[in-house]
Order: C-alpha cells, then sequence, then structure tokens
C-alpha cells in the first residue's frame, strides 16, 4: 500500500537500464572505440541479453523490494551479485563468439561504471524522495480503526518510514472506552465524521474477532467517502513474515508462509550443489582423513569408528546418521534414554573431545548427503528420542521436516548448538533454535547456502562446534 509503488518500481528499473546501457557503451568506447563497437555489432546482442538479464534477476532476488531499498549496505550487497551475474554472462558471451577486442579491460570498466552508477541513482533516488516527502508532496492522511496491538505496530512503521508517503492522523478506536491515549481521536461509531475532519484518504483496519457484519458496516462508510481501504487479517499472528498472497483461479488466497524449496528448479539446484560439494569433501579431505582417525580411535578407545543413529528426516523419515564416534561404547546406545550430552560430558572419550569441538566428527554425513538423506546446509538432524523431547517444547517442530536435514544451518552458526545442563535454559535455546531454523526454510537461497559453508568453516577453524 505504499504510495506510488507501482510508479516508484518502473522508475527506479527504468532509470537502472539506462544506467546499464550507457555503462556499456561507456566501457566499450574507453576499452577500445567507438568505431571499433559499430563495426563489432554483435556486441549489441551482448547489450541486449544483459537488460534481459538484469530484469530476471532483480525481480527474483527482490533488489527493487521496497523494504530491501531501504537498507544501503543490503541494497549494495545486492548490487554486488547483479553485477556478478552481469560479468559471468559477459565472460560467457565473448567466450562464445570469440572476441579479441572488447575483453578484459571492457569488463573490468563495465563492473565498475554499473557499481558506481546504480550506486549513485540509489543514492539521489532515496534523498530526492525523502524531500519531496518531508515538503508534503503526494502525502496520504491515514487513519488506523483499532488501537490494539497490532494496529500500534503497524502505526509505528508508517512513522519511521516517511517516505512510504503517509501522514498518520489517529486511531479509531473499536471499543467505547477510548482510553486517554492522545493519539485516540475517537471511537468507530465517529468513523464518518473523523474522514471527514481530518481529511482522511485511506484507513487501515487493525481489529481482531470482529464479525463480518462489523467489517462491512466499516468498509461501507469508507466507500461512502471515498476513501480507500485495507485490513490487516485477523488471524495475522498465524502468518510468517514469508505470507504470500496469489489467486487461485478466482479465489485470492493467503499461504500462511512461503518456502522457496516447494519450487522443483531450487530444490535442483540445492541437490546439484550437494553433490558437487560433497564429493569434494569426500575426494579431498575425507579420503586421507578417515584413515587417520581410524587408527588414532582404535588407539584410544575400543569400539567401533563409526557412531550410526537413527535420526528424522525430510518428512519426517528415519535415516541412518553417519558420525564419528565420539563417546564410549556402552554410553552410546542409539536406544538408550534420551540424555543430551553437555559440555565436559563424562562420555565422551578424548579424542571425541577433538572430534566433537573441531566438527571433525560430523564429516561421515557428507555421505549421508550423496545419499539424498541429507543437504549440505539445513537444520540440523534430531535423534528420535531428542525430537520427541523437543516436540513436547515448541509445536511448529514439524516444519523443519519440510527440507532435508544438515551437516551444518542456520542455527548452528548463530551459536544455538547442542543442550545445556540447565533445563530452563535448554528449553529456552530450543526454542530459538527451531525459530532459525524456521527462518532459514523460509528465507533459503544458494548465496545464504555459501554464506552459511563459510561461516561454519571459519568457526571450525576457530574450534566452535556446529552439530548436535
Amino acid at each position: 500500500m505504499i504510495v506510488n509503488r507501482r510508479s516508484l518500481y518502473l522508475f527506479r528499473l527504468f532509470s537502472d537500464l539506462i544506467l546499464i546501457n550507457a555503462a556499456f557503451i561507456i566501457s566499450a568506447v574507453l576499452a577500445q572505440s567507438w568505431e571499433i563497437l559499430l563495426d563489432r555489432y554483435y556486441m549489441f546482442f551482448l547489450l541486449v541479453g544483459l537488460n534481459l538479464l538484469w530484469i530476471i534477476f532483480t525481480n527474483v532476488s527482490g533488489f527493487y523490494s521496497d523494504f530491501h531499498s531501504r537498507n544501503f549496505p543490503f541494497q549494495f550487497v545486492n548490487l554486488i551479485k547483479e553485477t556478478i551475474a552481469q560479468v559471468l554472462a559477459s565472460i560467457i558471451f565473448i567466450f562464445l563468439v570469440k572476441e579479441d577486442l572488447f575483453t578484459r579491460n571492457f569488463i573490468v570498466y563495465y563492473a565498475l561504471l554499473l557499481i558506481f552508477l546504480i550506486s549513485l541513482r540509489i543514492i539521489v533516488f532515496r534523498k530526492t524522495l525523502k524531500s519531496l516527502r518531508r515538503k508534503g508532496k503526494n502525502i496520504r492522511n491515514l487513519l488506523i480503526v483499532g488501537s490494539s496491538d497490532v494496529g500500534r505496530k503497524f502505526k509505528e512503521m508508517i512513522k519511521s518510514n516517511p517516505d512510504f508517503g503517509y501522514n498518520f492522523v489517529g486511531f479509531a478506536a473499536d471499543t467505547e472506552n477510548n482510553g486517554s491515549a492522545p493519539d485516540v481521536l475517537g471511537n468507530i461509531s465517529e468513523l464518518e465524521s473523523l474522514i471527514e475532519k481530518h481529511k482522511v484518504d485511506e484507513v487501515v483496519i487493525a481489529v481482531t474477532g470482529k464479525s463480518n457484519d462489523f467489517l462491512d458496516e466499516i468498509i461501507k462508510v469508507c466507500n461512502r467517502r471515498a476513501v480507500r481501504t485495507h485490513i490487516i487479517p485477523d488471524y495475522f499472528k498465524f502468518l510468517s513474515s514469508r505470507f504470500q498472497v496469489s489467486m487461485f483461479g478466482n479465489f485470492p488466497i493467503i499461504t500462511a508462509r512461503r518456502e522457496p524449496l516447494e519450487e522443483a528448479h531450487w530444490r535442483f539446484i540445492k541437490r546439484t550443489f550437494d553433490i558437487v560439494f560433497s564429493l569434494l569433501v569426500i575426494i579431498f579431505v575425507l579420503s586421507w582423513l578417515f584413515p587417520v582417525i581410524f587408527i588414532l580411535t582404535k588407539l584410544t578407545s575400543p569400539g567401533p569408528v563409526f557412531f550410526i543413529q537413527d535420526r528424522v528426516g525430510a518428512k519426517n523419515k528415519k535415516f541412518k546418521c553417519y558420525k564419528f564416534r565420539t563417546m564410549k561404547v556402552s554410553s552410546s546406545d542409539p536406544n538408550s534414554k534420551f540424555k543430551p550430552v553437555v559440555e565436559n560430558d563424562p562420555r565422551v572419550t578424548k579424542l571425541g573431545r577433538f572430534l566433537r569441538k573441531s566438527n571433525l566428527d560430523e564429516l561421515p554425513q557428507f555421505l549421508n548427503v550423496l545419499k539424498g538423506e541429507m543437504s549440505v546446509v539445513g537444520p540440523r538432524p534430531h535423534a528420535v528420542t531428542y525430537d520427541e523431547v523437543y516436540g513436547k517444547i515448541v509445536d511448529e517442530i514439524r516444519l523443519r521436516y519440510n527440507v532435508k536435514p544438515g551437516i551444518t544451518g542456520w542455527a548452528q552458526i548463530h551459536g544455538l548448538r547442542g543442550d545445556v545442563p540447565d533445563e530452563e535454559e535448554n528449553i529456552r535455546r530450543t526454542r530459538k533454535r527451531i525459530e532459525y531454523d524456521i527462518w532459514y526454510i523460509e528465507n533459503w537461497s544458494l548465496t545464504l547456502d555459501i554464506q552459511i559453508i563459510l561461516i561454519t568453516v571459519w568457526q571450525m577453524l576457530r574450534g566452535k562446534g556446529m552439530g548436535v
């Protein structure tokens, strides 16, 4: 409902397309000359392709998202990603057509100019828009029906983002008791007079537990006054931050949470990455590390090298999870009573302490990844007994089963690893860990996976554990 949202999007997009074309031509002229560029007419096919690529990639990444565009550092990182895509496309095209003049210098000039020009556009656009809003240009008066927590949170968002184009005039309380709050202008029975008195342009309905007749009456009042009406759903508390509104035939459907890995092409990309990455780890790391750990395990503790345990995977299916054994055999029975491993646990062997601290005990799980039971990145798989206990703490635990479990994950790189002796603290950490897991599922991207892997490697070098 941002004022002129579509117009602002189109303005930003077309401005950037103009800058892309300018950066391309300037780079070509600096690298060679205008005459040579005209002679190599096929370079203009590359230019058309780069324009199309920009449109597609910016829509996929949310580059022009109203909220993402508010944070310049965030948008600058996205700009770097878009520029990398442009550079890679240029390199592939130049290689395929065997171009020998517009090569390294041209690509470097194009990348630098693109980053500079679009960064400049972002800064100028934001400052100009804020200036226009401050001067009262295209500002709409907004009234919120309902002064509950939802309504007040919405008010705070409007007040903290003046460039959305709204001037908050006040609340119309949904009860006869208006309270003493100075921003409550009256109650709903006075809605029509409040709209007229404060010259309200748009109304947001943020009330809960009311009948359809109640909403119909408010909308009728707004329609009589030609005021645009928006509704925050009564079931707002059940929606995730990634909910999606779409049309199913002639019916509007609100999906409570959007999960990128529901799409087949993203699952294919993630699976391809898992296979390639796992093969590299197995060939270059596990192939020589396994004999070393095998010998050390046999010398320091009787029992098998591997610890194989039933764990809960995608779609709530059980699978055999592989780890290097880190505990004494009598204590590592997978059917033993639930007892989480904590710091300085006496059941852990001396070699096991090192393996757990360095995360090397998790390396055999790359075999699970190759088998398709796990992913490199995802929510950590729980042992069956753990899962039963955690399920009593967090109702939403089954949402984790929508994706394959991972060797490392978003929760793990944020320090939410394993359990602690204190029961209350353990419950808090469990809730937080599953909250982070659900956030990862709703916000998955390949670049996020790569980021988590890099942070995990860094934490491994620092001796921080990651698994359970």
